[in-house]
């Protein structure tokens, strides 16, 4: 159990290193709510603690997945031109 959490802090302290402020939010609810989850369907700290690594992961996933993409160029005018997607 104790392996199990400092394993979790570990990774997500090394992850959080490459992430965006949106990834690093989007792991902190999903881990907070997968923790939650975990914890009261389990009845059990291990329970909580698979369930908090899990929704931080699906959250940072989440949220890279629904970012607004752009693309930015300069136009012959030498303005900044950019396009969502």
């Amino acid at each position: 159990m104790k392996k199990l959490l400092l394993l979790s802090i570990v990774a997500l302290s090394v992850a959080g290193c490459s992430l965006s402020q949106r990834e690093t939010n989007g792991a902190l609810i999903g881990g907070a709510t997968g923790a939650v989850v975990g914890g009261v369907a389990s009845h059990s700290w291990g329970g909580a603690a698979v369930g908090g690594a899990v929704g931080a992961v699906a959250g940072a996933v989440i949220a890279n997945a629904t970012a607004p993409h752009r693309h930015c160029w300069h136009n012959r005018y030498g303005h900044w031109v950019c396009r969502y997607y």
